[in-house]
């Protein structure tokens, strides 16, 4: 006997599989969806009115996973800027 299959959710809005430790991973994290919701939108520009929708569960992981490689080896470099403004915030607050 075979079970129905659930109504597929976007992948890319899934949340990622372990919660980040530390400010770095979570900024990390944070890059990677934006990445990921910047491919899913230049996709979806791209597309034609009558396109077929069967691969797009694939197509979904492959942007979740190529977005999260992109992000953990620099992406646009916005995870550092996020890790570097927390760090001198925290710096200033230990100041005062």
């Amino acid at each position: 006997m075979t079970s129905p299959i659930a109504a597929a959710t976007p992948l890319i809005d899934a949340a990622p599989a372990g919660k980040p430790k530390d400010a770095a991973g979570a900024a990390k994290e944070f890059e990677a969806m934006l990445i990921g919701q910047m491919l899913r939108s230049a996709r979806e520009s791209a597309e034609d009115d009558g396109a077929d929708a069967t691969g797009e569960p694939m197509i979904d992981l492959a942007d979740q996973h190529f977005s999260q490689l992109l992000a953990n080896n620099g992406g646009m470099g916005l995870a550092h800027m996020i890790t570097e403004g927390l760090k001198r915030g925290e710096q200033n607050a230990n100041q005062r």
